[in-house]
Formats: C-alpha cells, structure tokens, sequence
C-alpha cells in the first residue's frame, strides 16, 4: 500500500502534507481517518490508517497483562497515540508533543512501510538511514543468523 519516501515540509503550525499519490488511497481505505503515534524503536512517528491502527489495538489488548513489552506498548505507544483527519487542503497537524519526540522540524521525511508511514526528520532519517544500510551489508554478509524467511525472500 504504502512505499518510496518523500521529503516534506512542516509549516510553522506544524501542519504536513500527505503526498497527492496517497491522498486517494486514504481516502478509499480509511475516509482519510488516521492515527499518529510514537515509535518505540526509533525517533520518528507512525501514521496509520484507522482500521489498520484498530487491528494492532487489538492485538496489544490480547496481550497477557504480566507482559512487560505489552505493558510499554500499551502506556506508551497506545496512550499517545492521536487521531487524525487529512483537512480539505490534504494536510495533517502533527501534535506538538509528538513533534517534539521525534525532534521534527521545518524538513521531514515521510517512508512507507507497507500498511503504514513514518515521520522523520530530515536530519534523523538520514542518520537511520546511513546506520541502517552498513548494519544491512553486515547482516548479508552473515548468512547463518539469517532466518529462513528472509534467505527465501526474493521479488
């Protein structure tokens, strides 16, 4: 559903554009209804439509209570999480406290992953980025901690 990255611009109201190429996607899949929410792993947000946020909900909520990372997912992922709509001019206002977490400012990075999107900052994004690519090689190059899954992965 959702790939490529696209650099984007933040306004002072911290307002963001959702790429034309996604605009009607979203409407077609969630009438434009998002949610915005921290990432645990990595200084950026996720953007989610609404019924794929309402599929991980649950699944968190199925978690045993002891668990510990359902616990996190659940106070920190889940509590900050936001709802969105895409406004007529296909813009989202990014909550203040979440740009804060991610560290965004004026330039932004939006990335597909598939079922959803991540916010980055320019500066974050190609740091993640640079990191990500050398762990990459690495990881090719050791081909006995691969899982089967993705020795068998090919397009």
């Amino acid at each position: 559903m959702f790939r490529g990255s696209d650099p984007i611009n933040m306004d002072a109201k911290g307002r963001m554009a959702i790429p034309t190429r996604y605009r009607a996607l979203l409407d077609t899949v969630c009438k434009s209804e998002l949610v915005i929410t921290i990432d645990m792993k990595s200084p950026c947000l996720t953007l989610s439509p609404l019924p794929e946020w309402k599929n991980f909900e649950e699944k968190v909520a199925a978690l045993p209570a002891m668990d510990d990372l359902g616990e996190m997912l659940s106070r920190f992922v889940v509590g900050q999480a936001k709802d969105l709509q895409v406004d007529g001019s296909g813009r989202i206002l990014i909550p203040t406290e979440l740009r804060g977490y991610a560290e965004l400012d004026k330039k932004l990075v939006l990335v597909g992953r598939t079922q959803r999107l991540e916010i980055w900052s320019e500066a974050n994004w190609n740091a993640e980025r640079e990191k990500s690519q050398a762990t990459y090689r690495e990881m090719l190059m050791d081909k006995e901690s691969m899982s089967d899954a993705l020795k068998n992965l090919s397009w």
